[in-house]
């Protein structure tokens, strides 16, 4: 079979889709490559003619992880200002659609604590998707702000840190309150007023 001129591009695309939903949702220590290769459809022996290890691959994954939240976050605050994009960002974070969805969600929510047991490259890639991340909050706070990136860095973790513990509690009701109660406080301490 003649493959086009993308296949390999293609392959690779989905397997690296696949690796960022499997490792969001079960860390990179609780996926294997056979599974992630099966996710997408592919045999594990195809996997080396995309990464030379499983290392590489959770970069990727990495990678893609906070790239789609960037694009998703990026399409639903398009077009507002900067005060409204910061608060629809808290709105749409931290929320139970995203405490049940850890798959698809922010890395840093679902990651932070698995980090550290990374090597280097695995740990670099994911701080450069949180550097993106507080940059992008750092421009959305007023310019009179003092340290914005300091203080975006704050609003990241306790989001993040607000998300993380919702998921570890085990009564809905509990956890939901726990996410209205910090997008409230959230908001107030950036002036946001709705």
């Amino acid at each position: 079979m003649r493959y086009s001129e993308t296949h390999k591009e293609e392959t690779r695309a989905k397997v690296v889709k696949a690796a960022a939903k499997a490792v969001r949702a079960k860390g990179p220590e609780g996926v294997s490559v056979a599974e992630i290769m099966a996710e997408a459809g592919l045999t594990h022996g195809g996997f080396y003619a995309h990464f030379p290890n499983k290392e590489a691959l959770v970069v990727a994954a990495i990678e893609e992880a906070f790239g789609q939240s960037s694009r998703r976050f990026g399409k639903m605050t398009a077009g507002l200002g900067s005060a409204d994009a910061l608060a629809a960002f808290v709105d749409l974070y931290v929320t139970p659609e995203h405490r049940a969805h850890p798959e698809r969600g922010c890395p840093v929510a679902g990651l932070s604590s698995e980090l550290p047991r990374q090597g280097r490259p695995v740990r670099e890639a994911y701080e450069r998707g949180v550097r993106s991340l507080v940059g992008r909050i750092a421009a959305w706070l007023p310019e009179s702000t003092k340290d914005r990136e300091s203080l975006a860095a704050s609003i990241v973790a306790e989001m993040a840190g607000t998300v993380a513990l919702s998921r570890a509690i085990s009564d809905d009701d509990e956890a939901h309150d726990l996410l209205a109660a910090a997008r409230g406080r959230i908001k107030t301490r950036m002036g946001i007023v709705q």
